[in-house]
């Protein structure tokens, strides 16, 4: 998938004055928060949860050479084999192997966000074969020749005349006159259209939500089935997963379990949750000849040690983005790689560098509703900061901002002249604002301004206010 975040600040000026994905964007804003409230309130101790999934995963990354040893073990001990990859090229290189090796002409693919990180389906169509993507919303994507927008739900940005559009455009073969008055005519056509896919298929691949190390298996968390379909009906079922992935016992995933899908669609559990342990054994029913799980490292061991390790926490269950204002304005396309929203604020400059992605982390109100609704309790506006202050290190950052940053400093160093700046300033933006209590428009603000109204002063100034109170007044 190409780089496209240095263009953030003209893929949001687009996508504010795109018609329907603000439409889509607004059925977002009423769906997946409401869902997950309902969910958490219903579950007195998710709160506790949380502490306990944020202690698991510092623990295994404290331990993670550890654990990624003893899974690789189990997997081989259950008739499977661990590729270690450091790189995207060695990623690539290893999963095309495979398929060779399996003399593959068709492969299906669950959904799974480091596959598009790796590009996995463009290098598979080079070297001749067919990657068909099953997960509903990737199917369409892939229709459209598209990246996903959201981590769980990819073709979010799409309206339903778009489903509609996209499907009598490619299936041609279908009568031309067929209904769509429901979403599930959407769903039977591609149920339809995949069978064959499914069964022709040599390999297939999924991600994974969880490995596994106590007894080698990967975990896959869907609602649609069709990554079961994917892992069972190939002769060869590829597991490809980032090495963070990795949990100590069937019981910590259990917990994460918990967390993932009240944190992700407000679900208590999702419709499919599934264990893969191992190629098929004699007295199986069904199941892949070979099992391979593809461990991919690719910059996540650059992060241990650093500001960012605790981005590693992150369990991919996408509320951060649910909640964030940016992204809801905005949708995942504006961010321009694989990771959007404040996870991805976060991610994509350790993967790709701040010099491609440092409008990322600026794209932020820092309002806090990520890190409030993380199950694993990451500090997003914090490491948002830490970026912001790599930029400013390296001289990154636009020349007004440094300027503007370098005039606050000026006062700030000079205490006297600063409160009376910053007196006359609320005074003058109260005057300005006439007792209507915000602006629509302000000189120096139209960017703010365009888009909502900026809020007038209330009041006297904060340091005015705190000696006030701490004078002992109301």
């Amino acid at each position: 998938m190409q780089i496209h975040s240095p263009e953030f600040k003209q893929r949001a000026r687009d996508a504010l004055a795109d018609a329907g994905l603000q439409k889509a964007l607004g059925n977002f804003k009423q769906g997946f928060p409401a869902k997950r409230a309902a969910a958490v309130a219903n579950l007195p101790e998710f709160e506790r949860l949380r502490d306990v999934g944020r202690d698991i995963k510092n623990h295994t990354l404290a331990h993670l050479d550890f654990y990624l040893e003893t899974f690789a073990r189990n997997v081989e001990r259950a008739g499977g084999k661990v590729h270690w990859c450091s790189t995207a090229d060695d990623a690539r290189a290893t999963v095309l192997e495979i398929c060779r090796r399996a003399g593959a002409r068709t492969v299906t693919k669950g959904k799974s966000m480091i596959s598009e990180e790796l590009a996995i389906n463009a290098h598979l169509e080079a070297h001749g074969m067919e990657p068909v993507e099953t997960d509903l919303g990737e199917y369409i994507l892939q229709l459209r020749d598209e990246p996903p927008s959201h981590i769980i739900a990819p073709a979010f940005h799409l309206n339903r005349e778009d489903w509609e559009a996209s499907f009598r455009q490619s299936h041609t073969a279908l009568p031309a006159d067929r209904n769509f008055a429901e979403r599930r005519d959407i769903m039977a056509e591609a149920r339809a259209t995949l069978r064959s896919k499914f069964l022709a298929a040599d390999v297939g691949i999924t991600g994974a939500n969880f490995l596994i190390a106590e007894t080698g298996s990967s975990v896959i968390v869907t609602n649609e089935g069709n990554g079961d379909l994917t892992q069972t009906l190939p002769r060869v079922h590829i597991a490809l997963a980032s090495i963070e992935k990795v949990v100590p016992t069937l019981e910590d995933t259990c917990t994460f379990l918990r967390l993932l899908a009240r944190s992700a669609t407000g679900q208590d559990m999702s419709v499919y949750t599934t264990f893969s342990t191992g190629a098929r054994r004699a007295g199986d029913l069904d199941g892949p000849e070979e099992y391979h799980v593809v461990l991919v490292d690719n910059g996540r061991s650059a992060m241990m040690g650093t500001e960012f390790q605790e981005m590693l926490r992150c369990i991919r269950c996408a509320a951060c983005m649910n909640h964030c204002p940016v992204y809801g304005a905005v949708g995942g396309h504006s961010y321009g790689w694989v990771y959007p929203g404040p996870m991805g604020s976060v991610l994509t400059p350790t993967l790709v560098g701040v010099d491609k992605a440092g409008h990322l982390p600026n794209a932020s109100t820092f309002c806090g509703r990520c890190e409030s609704v993380c199950p694993v309790k990451i500090p997003l506006p914090k490491m948002m900061r830490h970026w912001r202050e790599r930029e400013f290190e390296r001289h990154l950052s636009p020349p007004v901002a440094r300027q503007a940053l370098g005039l606050w400093a000026w006062f700030a160093k000079r205490p006297g002249m600063y409160r009376a700046a910053t007196r006359a300033g609320t005074w003058l933006l109260r005057r300005l604002a006439r007792g209507r209590g915000r602006f629509a428009s302000l000189p120096l603000a139209g960017g703010w301004t365009a888009g909502r109204d900026l809020p007038a002063p209330q009041g006297g100034t904060f340091m005015a206010e705190y000696l006030r109170r701490k004078r002992g007044g109301a």
